[in-house]
């Protein structure tokens, strides 16, 4: 058939990137990335290292000379001096980027990175320190990969064994070209794979010692609420946990049947139910005498198994990972576990110098879940550091539940991205500790369905709750719509996966990567754009008890946006204060975004969809290729995959959108389709032509006059027909609110005496036509009411609002101020 995914090593690059001087090795992987060695006894490193596997790249075009003593080695974008002769200090080796001028000096502090990600979450209680990551605003990083040890084969590492004094450095000099740099670095350290579909829809997990009757029960009180899931994880007590010995329990391999009377029969109701399952692995204490799978593994490492000696934890070791996946792993696989969680409680040190178990068990876990091409490589782990994105996906850890902790995870999310790091997921809700707030746990879900992963969970704490239902009705409405739209939201996410996976491209980006030349752009950590098409800006703050509105600040970066949810515009380049109710999350399309859609959104699973929406903002012209496959195994490395070319374009008063099948290889998909579409940002349309495979078909139209949106039904077609939509004679138009409609709905919402609200909505325009009224009413709002009005005139600024409450109204109320006095 093919062969299974599995490390693939080409290290050694080619001889001609290569320049020999001395004790100094450069070589130029990239126009604008250079590998700079230095060894005293000039023994150079080829061998992959635990962050570098493909050295082996194209040579890009660069030139060498000497000149006065130096060793000049040029690229189209790069500048590399060395004295000839000399051990590497600031005076010896520089590099100059020639776009910017700027200048590196060995030993020079990068004061400007952009920072990374972080091994975990735990205790976390808001912002924590990150680490470097690859992209910096002074134009250059360097990774100092001197330390990493190398792989001697596919599953072995070993300290290089070097002189103490060599280097290994990777210089990056990529300038504000953040996203060429972290698709550069995974050429030569290596892409994430593609992950399962499965793995895109709704998580439930939870630290709780489940009976199998009530975990079952359970999963049937989601499907009657028309909550989708896609996984159930089985926290640690699927094992046996009073152990009888000097194993404290954390560690098992052996089902608790006091919970689960019968493993495998709730393993296939899972499956049955289109739920995929993980069971929780602490590894770090061995295997003690209580295992069923003990005499095994015993006599596999050479004990007596009468001895009941513990079998200590040793990854190193090769026998004992041969052991380790085919007696304690293979066989629970077989009864239908179909992924890992690989908790971590084994510390950072091994018996090999260097090496942190985290980063083996992940590479081992990883490649043997895909020993077999009917699964894909897929683990549940932490980050091991730089080379970590290899290894989908990342458990950020126990966070304590409090809004600090929300509110640090967009930008904790979006950051990774600088390490190439593009799989986290959350403990939706937090963890443990904190104080349980129904509008922390839906804000909370309202973020998972803009991140990676969306996985409810918390620890064994009754007063924990992560249930939907558990919070009352209202709670339950919007976590349902939240959760039911991450269901339809699985072909966007799919295609940013396939993206990920094939160009190293992240799912979730800080804004930056797109407007690195704007500093509004460093300005907002909590803005993130989202499956290439989106920028999302998630309410991590509570709502005002006066407004009765979260208050949330957003820039929109120059250009035409929309309000995904109800297509209101927004023009770009400026800051925007907006009032966010429980159900609102700003969401924003650009002009030219295409978001393909399920309408499907109760059922279990991730199928494949028969009926899509699209919803098209108009405005610019665009291409979405969406990717469609199977969805689990490895059949798309030969090929077997489906995409679908969607586009939009708008000339002439006449606006075109096409549906075109570009590869259709994967037979197992829906044979016929059904498209809608929601164009929003045009007028009613005076004549529309639309035909399949270049025959007319008949469409059913709905235009909607508040929303500026055309609304489109087509038949039932084949899914491989070419599509083709013409809509004459229309205009771009759009809807925004205005002044009049934003204190309408501050008043109305506002806890304010419903005889002022009677007076201020009654007298408005005269307030709007001299604003020095707004003084002598003043007192009779408290001071967020007072600010959301001041802000529902000023709307758009061009600099930026401040986040903080107090700060906003002191700007605010100068702001009036200097309008007031402009028209005394």
């Amino acid at each position: 058939m093919f062969s299974a995914a599995k490390p693939v090593f080409d290290p050694i690059s080619n001889p001609q990137a290569v320049v020999l001087s001395g004790p100094m090795r450069f070589t130029v992987q990239k126009s604008r990335l250079i590998r700079i060695e230095f060894s005293p006894e000039q023994t150079f490193e080829d061998r992959p290292s635990q962050v570098f596997w493909y050295r082996n790249q194209a040579v890009p075009e660069f030139q060498t000379y000497e000149t006065n003593g130096k060793l000049i080695i040029e690229t189209p974008d790069l500048e590399l001096t060395y004295r000839l002769g000399e051990v590497p200090i600031a005076r010896f080796i520089q590099i100059r980027l020639k776009a910017t001028g700027v200048t590196w000096s060995y030993g020079d502090r990068d004061q400007a990175n952009l920072r990374g990600t972080a091994r975990t979450l735990d205790r976390a209680n808001g912002r924590i320190p990150l680490e470097k990551g690859l992209v910096s605003r002074s134009g250059w990083s360097l990774i100092d990969d001197s330390q990493s040890l190398v792989f001697t084969s596919d599953t072995t590492l070993a300290p290089r064994g070097a002189d103490p004094d060599t280097r290994d450095w990777y210089f990056f000099g990529y300038g504000q070209d953040y996203l060429a740099a972290i698709r550069d670095f995974q050429d030569i350290s290596g892409r994430p794979g593609l992950i399962p579909r499965w793995a895109l829809g709704n998580w439930w997990s939870r630290y709780w010692p489940y009976t199998q009757k009530e975990l079952t029960d359970l999963m049937l009180e989601f499907k009657r609420h028309e909550i989708p899931l896609s996984v159930c994880i089985i926290d640690m007590d699927w094992h046996i946990t009073k152990t009888g010995n000097k194993s404290s329990g954390w560690t098992g391999y052996t089902w608790n049947k006091q919970l689960f009377p019968n493993p495998k029969q709730f393993l296939q109701f899972l499956h049955q139910n289109a739920l995929k399952t993980a069971l929780n692995l602490h590894p770090a204490e061995g295997i003690h005498p209580h295992e069923e799978s003990y005499p095994q593994m015993a006599a596999a490492m050479g004990i007596d198994p009468a001895s009941k000696v513990p079998i200590p934890f040793d990854i190193p070791s090769e026998a004992f990972r041969k052991a380790y996946f085919e007696i304690l792993h293979h066989p629970m696989e077989a009864q239908g576990v179909d992924f890992w969680w690989i908790d971590w409680q084994q510390g950072t040190r091994s018996k090999i110098a260097g090496l942190d178990p985290l980063f083996m068990l992940n590479h081992l876990h990883y490649y043997d879940l895909g020993r077999t091409p009917q699964k894909r490589p897929f683990i549940f782990s932490r980050w091991p550091g730089l080379g970590g994105q290899r290894y989908p996906i990342g458990f950020s850890g126990d966070t304590i539940v409090s809004w600090e902790s929300l509110a640090f995870q967009p930008e904790f999310t979006a950051t990774a991205a600088n390490v190439a790091y593009g799989w986290w997921s959350h403990d939706i809700g937090g963890h443990f500790e904190g104080i349980e707030e129904a509008e922390l746990y839906l804000r909370w879900v309202q973020l998972g369905v803009f991140s990676p992963i969306l996985r409810l969970h918390s620890t064994n704490n009754p007063y924990c709750e992560r249930r939907p239902w558990g919070y009352g009705l209202d709670t339950l409405e919007i976590v349902r719509q939240a959760m039911q739209l991450r269901r339809q939201l699985i072909p966007l996410l799919y295609t940013a996966n396939y993206r990920n996976a094939t160009s190293g491209e992240p799912m979730i980006l800080p804004l930056y990567y797109r407007w690195p030349e704007s500093p509004e752009a460093y300005q907002c950590p909590q803005e993130y754009l989202f499956c290439q098409q989106l920028l999302a800006a998630p309410v991590t703050c509570k709502i005002d008890h006066d407004t009765r509105f979260a208050r949330q600040v957003v820039w929109l970066p120059a250009g035409d946006w929309y309000d995904f949810f109800t297509g209101e515009y927004f023009e770009g380049d400026g800051w925007y204060p907006l009032y966010c109710s429980k159900e609102q999350i700003p969401v924003f399309a650009q002009a030219g975004a295409i978001i393909p859609m399920d309408t499907e959104k109760i059922a279990n699973g991730t199928a494949l969809p028969q009926e899509f929406i699209l919803k098209i903002f108009a405005g610019a012209d665009n291409l979405f290729r969406l990717y469609e496959d199977d969805g689990e195994s490895q059949a798309y490395l030969q090929g077997e995959y489906n995409e679908t070319e969607i586009s939009q374009t708008y000339a002439n008063q006449t606006l075109t959108v096409q549906i075109n099948p570009l590869v259709a290889t994967f037979r197992s998909a829906p044979p016929a389709r059904t498209w809608n579409l929601e164009i929003y940002g045009i007028s009613h349309p005076e004549g529309v032509i639309a035909t399949a495979d270049a025959k007319p078909i008949e469409c059913i139209l709905v235009y909607d006059e508040s929303q500026c949106k055309l609304t489109i039904r087509l038949p039932q077609l084949s899914a491989e027909s070419q599509i083709s939509l013409c809509l004459q004679n229309v205009v771009l138009k759009h809807w925004t609110s205005n002044v009049n409609a934003r204190f309408a709905r501050i008043i109305e919402a506002g806890r304010i005496p419903t005889s002022i609200k009677f007076h201020f909505m009654n007298n408005l325009s005269e307030l709007l036509s001299d604003l020095k009224w707004l003084r002598a009413i003043e007192h009779q709002f408290t001071q967020s009411q007072f600010l959301a009005l001041l802000e529902s005139i000023f709307w758009k600024q061009s600099q930026p609002i401040a986040t903080d409450t107090q700060l906003a109204w002191l700007d605010a109320q100068l702001r009036l101020n200097e309008w007031i006095d402009s028209t005394a």
